[in-house]
């Protein structure tokens, strides 16, 4: 379906409607794992605050498939060298940024507060896994979310990606600083053509209006830097892809 016409473009997007909704996830004291008796599948189960896991209908990430030709705007997104913090927070590893980095689209603009890993990908593309994605979570000042999508491809070792594994954590709950400022945008692929969609938090407590864009074009990684990732992370750091629903995907 090509669609030309701006008006019709506008209603489709005004009902990707952003919510407030946490920077993290907040599971307070539950614990909650990727598989097990507390994995993914029980999510919704393990306490109240997490019921949206299983009664959302905009939950992420999702097989981006069956998309539409929406003629998207170009992304604005202004990143520059900054102080990076990086965590292992037990699920994943986590790049705290401190810096002027923004991401603007049709809803304003949102700050980027940090990235973080999952291997496998947690969004797939037709129906095609990658090794590993990378989130970019951004907030605007009323806390609404926005997260660019990264793929990766095994290829040539990623440079930048070195420079945060060489500070990954390998105990959960560690922190470690790198000793230079990092440009987050080396990250990105160098055509930033996406897919957007309505989506959620991709870990509990899933809470749901979170605007996505998954970058089309995946960028690379050594072998032996994704399986570094996943030894660290004792295994797969993906939650399975969910209904779309009614849900429009827009390319």
């Amino acid at each position: 379906m090509n669609i030309k016409n701006m008006g019709l473009l506008t209603v489709l997007l005004s009902g990707l409607t952003l919510a407030t909704v946490p920077l993290t996830a907040n599971a307070g004291d539950v614990h909650w794992t990727y598989a097990g008796k507390h994995g993914a599948e029980h999510w919704g189960s393990l306490s109240a605050k997490f019921a949206t896991c299983d009664s959302g209908v905009n939950q992420s990430p999702i097989n981006i498939t069956e998309t539409i030709d929406a003629s998207l705007p170009a992304l604005t997104i202004n990143y520059q060298a900054s102080t990076v913090n990086v965590v292992n927070n037990g699920h994943t590893v986590q790049a705290n940024i401190k810096g002027k980095n923004t991401f603007t689209n049709d809803a304003g603009t949102f700050d980027l507060k940090q990235f973080h890993f999952h291997a496998p990908s947690e969004n797939t593309i037709d129906g095609q896994s990658f090794p590993l994605e990378v989130h970019f979570v951004h907030a605007d000042h009323n806390g609404r979310l926005s997260v660019i999508g990264v793929m990766f491809e095994y290829g040539a070792e990623n440079v930048t990606l070195a420079k945060i594994w060489q500070k990954m954590p390998s105990k959960a709950g560690a922190t470690q600083s790198l000793s230079e400022l990092l440009n987050s945008g080396d990250l990105l692929p160098a055509s930033t053509d996406y897919y957007r969609f309505n989506g959620s938090l991709t870990t509990p407590p899933c809470s749901e209006g979170v605007r996505w864009f998954v970058m089309k074009d995946a960028i690379t990684a050594s072998k032996a830097q994704i399986e570094k990732f996943a030894k660290t992370m004792g295994g797969a750091s993906n939650r399975p892809v969910q209904s779309t629903n009614a849900r429009v995907i827009l390319r």
